[in-house]
C-alpha cells in the first residue's frame, strides 16, 4: 500500500499538468513553536487564497515595517507556474511600484527567465521571503521573517510549483531552515516540503559582482535539468 508520506511527494514532484488545488486549506493545523498551541494568525492565513493573501498582505501590521513601507509586494506570475522564484526582500523600486523585481536585479533576472523562455507572465511566480522593504534595504530580522512566513509557506502552497529557485542566502537558509553560504549550496538538489530546490546567487549579487553571472546561468540550467529529471522519474499511469 502506498503511505501518505509517498502520495505527497509525488504530487509535489508532479509536473505542470498536474492537478492544482490552490484553494485547498492546509495539511495540518498550524501550531506555535513555543508553546505548542494552535497559531490564530498562521492558521487564518493558511485558509487563505491567492487574491486575499494579495489583499491581507496590504493590510498587515505584524512586524515594524508596515510603518515604513510605501507598498506591499506580494508577488507577481503565474498561478499554476511550475517555477517559483523566491528572494530576499523588496528593494526601493519594489516598494514604489508594489511588483518584486522591477529595477536592474529585475531587469536581468527577467533576461536570464527569457533565455530559458519563461517569464513572469507565463511559467513562473516570483515572490520574496519579506513582503515590506527593510529601510535602506538593510538585512531582514528574524522577527519581520517571522511575521512574513506564513505568507510565503502559503503562496508556495497554493502555487504548487514543480521547482523552487531560492535567489540568494537569506531566501535559501530561511527556507531550508540552515544557516549556509551560496556557495555551499548550489549545484545541489535539496528539498522544501518535498518539492526540488535549488539555490543560486539573487540578481541584485550579480550586478556587483558579475563575474559570478555564468554561475548563476550553470544554475539556472541546474535547475531545468532537476525539473526534467523530476518530472521523468514519474511514474506514468
Amino acid at each position: 500500500m502506498i503511505s501518505r508520506e509517498e502520495v505527497l511527494r509525488e504530487l509535489a514532484l508532479a509536473p505542470i499538468w498536474r492537478l492544482k488545488r490552490r484553494d485547498a486549506p492546509a495539511e495540518a493545523v498550524p501550531m506555535s513553536a513555543e508553546s505548542g498551541d494552535v497559531d490564530p494568525r498562521r492558521a487564518r492565513i493558511s485558509s487563505l487564497t491567492l487574491d486575499a493573501l494579495v489583499a491581507d498582505i496590504a493590510q498587515c501590521r505584524a512586524c515594524r515595517l508596515c510603518t515604513t513601507r510605501k507598498h506591499t509586494v506580494a508577488g507577481v506570475g503565474a498561478a499554476d507556474a511550475s517555477w517559483m522564484l523566491v528572494g530576499e526582500a523588496p528593494g526601493a523600486d519594489e516598494d514604489a511600484q508594489g511588483e518584486p523585481f522591477v529595477g536592474a536585479a529585475g531587469q536581468l533576472l527577467d533576461n536570464m527567465l527569457a533565455a530559458l523562455g519563461l517569464s513572469r507572465q507565463a511559467g513562473v511566480f516570483i515572490a520574496n521571503v519579506l513582503k515590506c522593504r527593510p529601510p535602506g534595504n538593510r538585512t531582514p530580522e528574524s522577527l519581520e521573517v517571522a511575521a512574513c512566513r506564513p505568507y510565503l509557506d502559503r503562496q508556495i502552497e497554493l502555487v504548487a510549483p514543480a521547482l523552487i529557485v531560492a535567489l540568494g542566502r537569506s531566501a535559501a537558509c530561511t527556507l531550508l531552515e540552515i544557516d549556509a553560504s551560496v556557495a555551499s549550496l548550489r549545484n545541489r538538489v535539496h528539498r522544501y516540503r518535498g518539492t526540488p530546490l535549488v539555490v543560486t546567487y539573487h540578481p541584485a549579487y550579480l550586478l556587483r559582482t558579475p563575474g559570478d553571472k555564468a554561475k548563476a546561468w550553470e544554475d539556472l540550467l541546474f535547475a531545468r535539468r532537476t525539473l526534467r529529471e523530476a518530472i521523468a522519474l514519474r511514474p506514468r499511469a
